[in-house]
């Protein structure tokens, strides 16, 4: 939301290659893998039941919601021994591991950003656990200015946050430390390295905004009693910090009243240091706005937009108007001029209109640059500031298209673009010419024109049209022989568009096939694709995930005997509900740091502002009811052969919570029927994923893959 805010995802996506032989693989369809037999750790059973309008809902592994009890820090351990121990009997976990590390070990180059003398970007030069800052001095050369791997000796403190004051000379940059959502926050003089003031600490999901030089704002809640990894927290507060003064002086903005409770708070300060805008929001999908002339000594905050029906947020500023990207009135989303004086919706202009596919927007040289998703590929537009077409943006190919951000004056400015089967390439872009030229392509052992990513459209259950990208060798035989792994997350209006990564080359240098299903819940084609994929509608996007996997047998890429499904986070509740749902469909299910309770999700954390999507189990019997009847956790049913399951977490998920996953592990080894093995793998000193060091990167998938092609029947490399 904040336009300023370099967030991590401006570090470039992991990418490379080192070709290997394609998977030999039996062929009979009683295949038998050769690990010993599992004996799973016994997990105790409690007379725990709640009650729902009337109905008795057991939840017998309540316990393992402690995460500060030594029980299930010792649950946790017995588990990891048990995976341990069948993953080590792979024969070819060894291959899998050396593959994985040749493919990340090159330099990998992000693109340039600049912030007052300095020209900064992020490298990694090959299995580096984190990416490092590096700016280009005045002759020419480059230093390292910020470097995460000094921060922990294991690598698992990443930067997870950046911010330049206006005329570059300070810097604010966030730490999370194991993968936690709470962070430090450092000032830095960017001159000199030099900190300044004292370190924020208990700062959790926010954006910095600075006003000049001063200081700047930033949000947070009140750190939990008890648990601060897995305790609710659904006051979201606003404050300033003066740098001059301790955080103890911070002057509350917003959000310290019951009126102004909200779960997320955000901000924004316009170029020119006069108005500050505040979105509140009481769930992930629509929020309030507010303005306050910051010149006025006796300005307060003033509702631009009171109701929280539509997304809206600053795009830009030019002194006399502002520039909101929404989607009120326009589920594709618009963009608007409108005058601080006269702020309310009544008064808008619209500056680039709604039209048929969904819109992001950008502002870079005094130019605005719209993204569209067209069937989840990129399209880019440029606009001048009177809202004229300039030019539509000549782009490489299919794919994804990341950039076209910079500062008003900048007049070379940059954007990188990938697919699935071609490495992410940054390309310097001139704003008046509108040429592309290509500054920074990875050097790796990767030959894209030995893959083809084709997009299918397939019908789901209710006769909606899918897009969905397979990408795979060249020549594949279409025999249903391939290993496949079917990808998808399906909601909070995420749109999953084409990219490149280290980890799925891998899965296609060793044959596999690699599929991504764009299913409702999802954003790529806007407010309406989203909206059907929510609460007492989201069976639709697990149908339509389920005809994916049903289209990719009925064409041959792949058998039942050759399917996984992956997916993370509100992925690995998809994942989690069409395996429960459809257990004869898959052989392989990777659920990963995933919602799996859906009757308690809610009570952890900030699990409240998922309700938008979800509903909650408290809001009607009616809900209730229908969660229940997805909920993967109370989905499993003894006596039924469910595929060879892989549960992933971290034990310091504060995001989604790793009892989710302790819990379904616990119910699929009571009740699994058959010799389908169902393990949970849990990362130590490990959170939701973002800023995860690269050696555990690598040691994840490297289980992930071999667990899946181990259950596949595939026997060696």
């Amino acid at each position: 939301m904040l336009k300023k805010t370099l967030l991590a995802c401006a570090l470039i996506s992991l990418s490379g290659c080192q070709n290997t032989n394609d998977f030999k693989q039996e062929t009979q369809n009683n295949m038998q893998t050769n690990t010993s037999p599992l004996t799973y750790p016994k997990t105790r059973k409690a007379a725990q039941v709640d009650n729902y309008f009337g109905h008795q809902v057991a939840d017998p592994y309540r316990w393992l919601e402690d995460d500060m009890s030594a029980e299930t820090a010792a649950w946790v351990s017995t588990q990891n021994k048990t995976t341990e121990d069948y993953l080590s009997q792979i024969p070819f976990r060894d291959q899998i591991k050396e593959t994985l590390t040749k493919l990340m070990d090159y330099e990998k180059v992000g693109t340039p950003f600049t912030h007052g003398d300095y020209t900064y970007y992020f490298k990694n030069d090959g299995l580096q656990n984190q990416h490092v800052l590096y700016r280009k001095l005045a002759d020419g050369s480059s230093e390292i200015f910020l470097d995460p791997n000094s921060f922990s000796e294991d690598g698992t403190t990443s930067l997870a946050g950046l911010s330049f004051s206006k005329d570059g000379s300070l810097v604010a940059y966030q730490i999370s430390e194991g993968g936690s959502d709470w962070r430090k926050v450092i000032v830095l003089n960017t001159k000199t390295k030099e900190q300044i003031g004292e370190t924020l600490v208990d700062v959790k999901f926010s954006g910095i905004s600075w006003r000049g030089n001063t200081g700047f704002y930033y949000a947070s809640y009140d750190k939990p009693t008890g648990s601060e990894l897995s305790a609710k927290t659904d006051q979201h507060k606003l404050y300033f910090h003066d740098l001059a003064k301790p955080q103890s002086s911070d002057t509350l903005v917003f959000g310290g009243t019951a009126e102004q409770k909200h779960r997320y708070v955000g901000s924004d300060v316009t170029d020119d240091g006069r108005y500050l805008l505040v979105s509140a929001a009481i769930s992930t999908s629509g929020n309030k706005l507010f303005i306050q002339d910051l010149n006025n000594p006796d300005g307060k905050l003033q509702a631009i937009l009171a109701e929280d029906n539509s997304d809206t947020y600053l795009l830009e500023s030019d002194g006399q108007w502002l520039y909101f990207v929404t989607n009120l009135d326009a589920p594709n989303k618009r963009v608007v001029k409108v005058n601080p004086q006269k702020p309310e919706p009544e008064h808008w202009q619209d500056f680039i209109a709604q039209t048929d596919h969904v819109l992001t927007a950008s502002s870079a040289g005094g130019y605005i640059f719209a993204h569209y998703m067209v069937d989840a590929i990129s399209a880019v537009k440029q606009y001048d500031m009177q809202g004229k077409l300039v030019r539509d943006i000549a782009l490489p190919g299919a794919g994804s298209a990341n950039g076209f951000t910079g500062n008003k004056e900048d007049k070379t400015i940059y954007y990188a673009f990938s697919n699935y089967n071609t490495p992410s390439t940054s390309f310097s872009f001139d704003v008046e010419s509108g040429k592309s030229t290509v500054y920074q392509k990875p050097k790796i052992n990767f030959n894209s024109d030995d893959y083809v990513s084709e997009q299918v459209f397939y019908t789901s259950k209710d006769g909606t049209k899918v897009p969905m990208l397979i990408t795979h060798k060249k020549g594949l035989k279409r025999d249903g022989n391939n290993p496949t792994i079917l990808y998808g997350y399906g909601g909070f209006n995420v749109s999953l568009t084409p990219y490149f990564s280290s980890t799925t080359a891998a899965w296609l240098e060793m044959g596999g096939v690699y599929a991504v299903a764009n299913i409702r819940g999802g954003g790529e084609y806007g407010k309406n694709w989203h909206k059907a994929g929510t609460q007492l509608q989201k069976q639709n996007v697990f149908d339509d995930f389920i005809s994916a996997a049903e289209y990719l047998i009925d064409e041959n890429y792949a058998s039942k005997r050759k399917l996984g499904v992956f997916g993370g986070s509100n992925g690995g509740l998809l994942v989690g509900a069409v395996m429960t749902q459809r257990p004869d469909l898959f052989q392989v299910a990777l659920p990963a740091v995933g919602v799996l309770d859906m009757l308690r999700y809610h009570t952890f954390t900030s699990g409240a502002g998922w309700a938008y999507d979800y509903g909650t189990a408290e809001q009607s019997e009616q809900m209730f009811k229908y969660l229940k009847g997805y909920s993967p956790v109370h989905n499993v049913k003894a006596g039924v052969q469910y595929p060879a399951t892989l549960v992933t977490t971290g034990d310091h998920d504060d995001r989604v919570v790793p009892a989710h996953s302790y819990k379904f592990a616990a119910e699929l080894q009571e009740k699994q029927a058959g010799n389908n093995p169902t393990l949970i793998r849990i990362e130590t000193n490990a959170g939701h994923g973002a800023g995860t060091p690269t050696s555990k990167i690598i040691d994840k998938y490297t289980d992930i893959f071999g667990f899946a092609l181990h259950n596949m029947g595939v026997t060696k490399l």
